[in-house]
């Protein structure tokens, strides 16, 4: 029986899709793509599907992906299930023990082992990580502080939220080497023993970077880096690194889109080939960009 994208395609059409991936499947074998997998591609059912049969397909034409998942839907979902608020300060989750502990069983017990069993049973050789792994992530405790209304600065106590001070691939490369997708939980260990939850973002980059990646994806809620944040048609398709201060100035990089630009700057002065912000709600979405000629999100390249 047909699928809908069968019908509605001709086999001419089809074979025009094959040869347009043909010279990107050929440039890119033998790449390390590192893939942030978060936002609405991580709920939904259907998307999911699609998510992970992208990543088995760069797989098996010779690409090394690895993915780097967050989880702060579930997070915020699990606790609330358990009677406890979540409090925010500039985005970042204040993280209590417990807090802590729920989130790590939420993102290693629960959504790395649900992504690694899906990628496994449509034939793919995935193996769950977290960055207490082979001392994958090492973290310190985040810092912060806010200016009072007097102008004074306040210590602000975060929690178990950490920075990422060091990245070790090796158990990472070794695992590519054998021919493994690995799939990895950003929660870091620290030089006092305790675990910490890192930003997802910010840990797939640091990982990209440490990796010499060629290609870093963040997998998004928004079509990728708009000129006019009301118009969706605005899609500014290639940045220059150079040019971000510029779009910092004037406006066009606001909201949640600032952090995620900072985060691919940041693999770009590491050493990553090139950054793709792309909407992870597009079926899809990782060939679109990788393999067709026009790509479906916003690329930034140092030159």
């Amino acid at each position: 029986m047909k699928t809908k994208f069968q019908s509605e395609i001709s086999n001419p059409a089809k074979a025009d899709i094959l040869i347009e991936a043909l010279p990107y499947i050929q440039k890119f074998a033998g790449s390390t793509v590192v893939i942030k997998y978060g936002g609405h591609a991580m709920i939904d059912n259907v998307l999911k599907e699609k998510v992970m049969l992208d990543i088995l397909l760069l797989h098996s034409v010779g690409i090394r992906p690895v993915i780097v998942h967050g989880g702060g839907p579930e997070i915020n979902s699990m606790l609330k299930r358990v009677g406890k608020e979540s409090t925010f300060i500039q985005g970042l989750r204040v993280t209590d023990k417990e807090t802590m502990e729920i989130a790590a069983m939420v993102l290693v017990g629960k959504l790395n082992t649900e992504i690694v069993s899906m990628l496994n049973s449509f034939g793919g050789k995935a193996v769950g990580l977290n960055g207490q792994d082979a001392r994958l992530l090492l973290a310190d405790k985040k810092p912060m502080k806010l200016e009072n209304k007097d102008g004074s600065l306040e210590e602000i106590d975060l929690g178990f939220v950490g920075q990422v001070k060091k990245v070790n691939p090796g158990i990472i490369t070794s695992l590519l080497d054998q021919g493994y997708i690995p799939v990895i939980s950003p929660i870091a260990g620290g030089a006092d023993g305790e675990n910490y939850n890192v930003n997802a973002d910010t840990a797939a980059g640091m990982i990209a970077g440490a990796l010499q990646a060629d290609k870093f994806l963040l997998l998004t809620d928004v079509k990728g880096v708009l000129e006019d944040v009301a118009n969706p048609e605005s899609l500014i398709s290639v940045i220059i690194k150079q040019e971000v201060p510029k779009l910092m100035a004037e406006g066009v990089l606001q909201g949640g889109m600032i952090p995620k630009v900072e985060c691919a700057i940041d693999a770009l002065e590491q050493g990553v080939g090139t950054v793709h912000i792309i909407d992870g709600r597009q079926p899809h979405a990782i060939l679109l960009e990788l393999f067709t000629d026009g790509g479906i999100g916003t690329m930034i390249k140092t030159m």
